[in-house]
């Protein structure tokens, strides 16, 4: 396996700088006209964690972390305090946060999604990495406390038996994203007042399986 399911630390991630990308190609007609094309159909995700040192302490436990991790080798878990919840950060987690699926009578599994937006251009993210005891599940508006289990390593909810068909499925979690480092190297630098820093340290997210 090529992931540890262990999180970058907290402390050093809340100062992180970063977001989504996606690739777009545009080009430009003779007309001052435009042609524009998706070449992901997902986005994805990049962090520069530098920002988050405030102590030579910070400085040890990424070095730490990184070495690890077998520098690129391994991917591992990480917050974005920006984007970690079914809903908005400042609002605990609800059962019918998030529309994950209807039932039909023969599905038992079902993928964590996040949508982003509204219909008909919604972007729904798959969730593969959600935080362990935090997903709540709900049929009809109705929370669901046994018949079913997630996989905090996969995202996949799977019911003990398959819902009924029109009921809607809904879920609230808290998660994390799957990334690596994108370097092979820490380039630290240290001061005469055995202070340090590192000028940047890329993180990239890893898409699900």
């Amino acid at each position: 396996m090529t992931f540890h399911e262990t999180r970058f630390p907290d402390a050093i991630s809340r100062g992180a700088r970063g977001g989504p990308e996606r690739r777009t190609q545009v080009v430009a007609l003779a007309s001052g006209h435009e042609e524009r094309n998706a070449s992901w159909a997902a986005s994805r995700r990049r962090y520069d964690v530098s920002y988050g040192i405030r102590r030579v302490d910070d400085l040890h436990a990424i070095v730490a972390f990184f070495e690890a991790r077998l520098g690129r080798l391994y991917g591992f878990r990480f917050k974005d305090w920006a984007d970690y919840k079914s809903g908005p950060p400042s609002r605990p987690v609800s059962e019918i946060d998030q529309r994950i699926g209807t039932g039909d009578g023969t599905t038992t599994s079902f993928a964590l999604i996040k949508t982003y937006g509204d219909a008909p251009h919604g972007y729904a993210r798959r969730i593969a990495k959600p935080v362990a005891g935090t997903t709540r599940i709900a049929l009809d508006g109705a929370e669901q406390f046994t018949g079913w289990q997630v996989d905090p390593t996969t995202g996949i909810v799977s019911f003990e038996t398959a819902p009924e068909p029109g009921l809607v499925l809904t879920a609230g979690f808290a998660f994390d994203v799957p990334v690596r480092f994108d370097s092979d190297l820490m380039d630290v630098t240290l001061d005469i007042e055995r202070l340090g820093s590192i000028t940047s340290i890329p993180l990239v997210e890893l898409r699900p399986e």
